[in-house]
């Protein structure tokens, strides 16, 4: 990827799965900021000056609240080595986390860690359909607790407060700054943040419906130690920063070689795509359950091989009482950690075999084939859709890799990432 001369890195993200992170760095490339990922802390500096924004992407969305922690801060003290001047916390834009955590653990310890008095709290994606207004987090249109969200297979919200979810899992006062003082402008937003820091409410949700009101949040808080968000706060402080386009300014170079798409989310986007795709392509459904695991994984790789030069499908994509029925034999976490294991599986095998470009739909499923392969960093390439971008490994033998959050991208986005 080349960019024009780079300038002072200024922001470091610490972001709580892989998706999540490829999805803030993608709007961030588009916004022009030059940015790396790496997936998990890194041994090592970062090149020198080459980057403005350094991702740290972690799976600790779903870790037991202390390891979430622990790892977080491993990642912030990383990046301020690196010379950051802003951290921020990127989380899912439909909060997702349990009564214990992780956002509240994670944001309070971050807090202590660079003595913030005051944490901005924006969930909101106005273009992905995720927007807060008095504290209440709707996608699409429907509440939080009202829409697919509710029935999520490891973290499913049944509160649409983002100001009550947040209170139940951290140790600090949480605030509101309604969307009537952001409509008044960055000043307002700010003398709000420091009026609840004084009363004791150090986190403070901020509501916001459009992508104005982002970049009201933006300027606001673009000079704060510590920020957390959604994507789309990111973008609001690149805006705040220095407004510009990112068109031509970022070019990536993909890899040749076959192609492959592993998907492992249930969500009803990835089913439509997967439905699609399989239709006019080869499409192995992976059943990996129980002792058969491994030899269902090898089963698919091979299936793969065969077809390798027709971008083949590989999937354990279910609808919802299918996928019940299999959370209820072996139990939530056992049904994920097994398909999980097996994609790790296919992929490493697949790019011993020479396979370079890979589609994978579905966070958890973009940690196992990521881990699998044994990716440490990213460039970051022009999104194909919101929150999708395409990146290609730093490492010596080039892989093009595109992750997709299993709620995002249309119903062709496998089609049209390997046209």
């Amino acid at each position: 990827m080349t960019n024009d001369t780079p300038a002072p890195r200024w922001l470091g993200i610490i972001a709580d799965d892989y998706t999540g992170a490829t999805d803030v760095a993608g709007k961030l490339v588009r916004e022009g900021v030059s940015t790396l990922q790496y997936f998990g802390v890194p041994h090592q500096p970062a090149p020198p000056r080459q980057h403005e924004c350094l991702v740290v992407a972690l799976k600790s969305r779903s870790l037991e609240p202390a390891e979430a922690v622990a790892l977080s801060l491993d990642a912030a003290r990383w990046l301020l080595a690196q010379g950051v001047r802003t951290l921020f916390f990127k989380y899912c834009s439909t909060f997702d986390s349990t009564a214990r955590g992780n956002i509240g653990p994670v944001a309070d310890a971050l807090a202590d860690l660079t003595g913030s008095p005051r944490v901005i709290v924006a969930p909101s994606v106005p273009e992905q359909g995720r927007t807060v207004y008095q504290g209440h987090l709707f996608v699409g249109g429907q509440l939080l607790n009202e829409s697919w969200m509710r029935w999520h297979p490891l973290n499913p919200m049944t509160d649409c407060s983002v100001v009550r979810l947040l209170a139940a899992q951290s140790a600090n006062g949480v605030g509101l700054a309604p969307w009537q003082v952001v409509n008044r402008g960055p000043s307002a937003v700010a003398a709000a943040l420091d009026g609840a820091s004084a009363q004791g409410r150090r986190l403070v949700v901020a509501d916001a419906v459009t992508d104005a009101d982002l970049e009201t949040l933006g300027s606001a808080v673009v000079d704060d130690r510590l920020v957390t968000g959604a994507a789309g706060l990111a973008v609001g402080l690149a805006r705040a920063r220095s407004p510009r386009s990112a068109e031509g300014r970022v070019r990536l170079e993909m890899p040749a070689g076959p192609a492959v798409v592993l998907a492992g989310s249930c969500s009803q986007a990835t089913r439509r795509q997967v439905s699609n795709y399989s239709a006019a392509h080869p499409a192995f459904r992976l059943a990996a359950a129980g002792e058969s695991a491994s030899q269902e994984a090898a089963r698919a790789a091979d299936f793969a091989l065969a077809h390798r030069d027709q971008a083949p499908l590989v999937y354990s994509t279910a609808e919802p009482d299918e996928l019940a029925k299999v959370q209820n034999e072996l139990g939530a976490a056992r049904a994920a950690a097994t398909v999980e294991k097996a994609f790790a599986v296919i992929a490493k095998r697949l790019v011993e075999q020479g396979f370079r470009r890979i589609v994978v739909a579905g966070g958890e499923t973009s940690g196992a084939v990521v881990d699998g392969i044994g990716v440490r960093a990213v460039e970051i390439g022009p999104e194909l859709d919101p929150g999708v971008p395409w990146t290609v490994t730093v490492e010596d033998r080039p892989i093009a890799l595109l992750l997709k959050s299993g709620n995002f991208g249309g119903p062709d986005i496998f089609e049209r990432a390997l046209r």
